[in-house]
This record gives C-alpha cells, structure tokens and sequence, in this order.
C-alpha cells in the first residue's frame, strides 16, 4: 500500500503542472483505480486543503496519506508529491537561465500554460457538479441544482468579486457556518 501510494503520488506531482489543483484529476483517478477515497471525501479533502496553511497539492497527499497509511502513509505520499519537482528544478535550473530566450524554450512555456489552464478548469468544473449538483435527480433537470449550496456559491462569489478586501478565511467560515446551520 505505501508503494502504491508512493507511485500514484510521485506520478501526480511529476505531470500535475500548475500546483495544487492540477493534482485534483490525479487524486479522482486514484479515487477510481483504488477506491481509497469517495467523490465526497475528495470534495471535503480540497475543503480542508483549501482551508489551511500550505499547499493544496502537499495537504491532500498528507490527507490522503494518513488515511490510506497512517503517518508513515502521510509522509511518503507528501515526499512523493513534492520529489518530482525537486528533481526538476534541481536539473534544470542553471540550463533554464542559459538558454531562456532560445525559440523552443519560449514555445514551450506557451503551450505549457494553456495545457496547465485546462487541467485547473477540469478540476474547477469537478468540483462545481460534487458541490453544486444533485446527480442522484438527473431525471428532473429542476431538481438537480441544489439550491442552498448554489445560493451560498452566489453570496461568496459576489462578496469576493465586490469586497476582495475581506479574507478568503472569513469567507471559508462563513461558509462552513452556513452550513452547520442550513445544512447546505
């Protein structure tokens, strides 16, 4: 199990270009292959990752990890997710100063960017149908958006877009207050 983790992890940080929330298509995969973890789980995981210091990527392979292994699950998941781009960084960065304005360096990067926008929109897009839809009432297109959760989506985005000055961290309350409360 702990190699497993090791392997899944060390994958997911050598191609999850982008940081923390490109690792959320990895972790749906792992989620599937290996059954470690529910679409639910996966949801409250970027909520706790999301809601504390740190990286989104190293939190949830933590999480993960310590749910899959214990703390020697932690740890492993946590250096696997971060080696990759160690290694990277450490091999290429006197390389990238040499040779940053050649042609193909600089295409690369362009493609790489777009590449990294999808992966993140993909994830955003999971994340909004687990948070904000009711699958299990696909048969009534009405009842399928949950409108409590939609509603409280609406209210932090629009406090966020308007007020930007007040702390991600009073919205995160907010938000979990709401649903301590309405059951959201």
């Amino acid at each position: 199990m702990i190699f497993k983790l090791f392997i899944e992890f060390f994958k997911a940080g050598l191609f999850a270009i982008g940081g923390g929330p490109a690792t959320i298509p990895f972790l749906k995969k792992m989620s599937e292959n290996y059954g470690w973890f529910t679409n639910s789980e996966l949801l409250d995981m970027i909520a706790v990752s999301e809601s504390t210091p740190g990286a989104l990527g190293t939190n949830m392979a933590t999480y993960v990890g310590m749910k899959v292994g214990g703390v020697p699950g932690a740890i492993v998941a946590t250096i696997a997710l971060a080696l990759p781009s160690l290694l990277i960084i450490l091999m290429i960065i006197n390389t990238i100063t040499k040779y940053r304005e050649e042609k193909m360096v600089v295409n690369a990067f362009y493609g790489i960017r777009p590449a990294t926008a999808g992966l993140v929109l993909g994830a955003m897009f999971e994340i909004f149908v687990i948070s904000l839809l009711d699958l299990n009432k696909i048969n009534s297109p009405f009842q399928i958006f949950r409108i409590g959760p939609i509603m409280l989506f609406l209210a932090v985005f629009l406090i966020h877009k308007f007020r930007p000055k007040i702390h991600p961290i009073a919205l995160i309350a907010m938000g979990a207050f709401a649903g301590i409360i309405f059951k959201l």
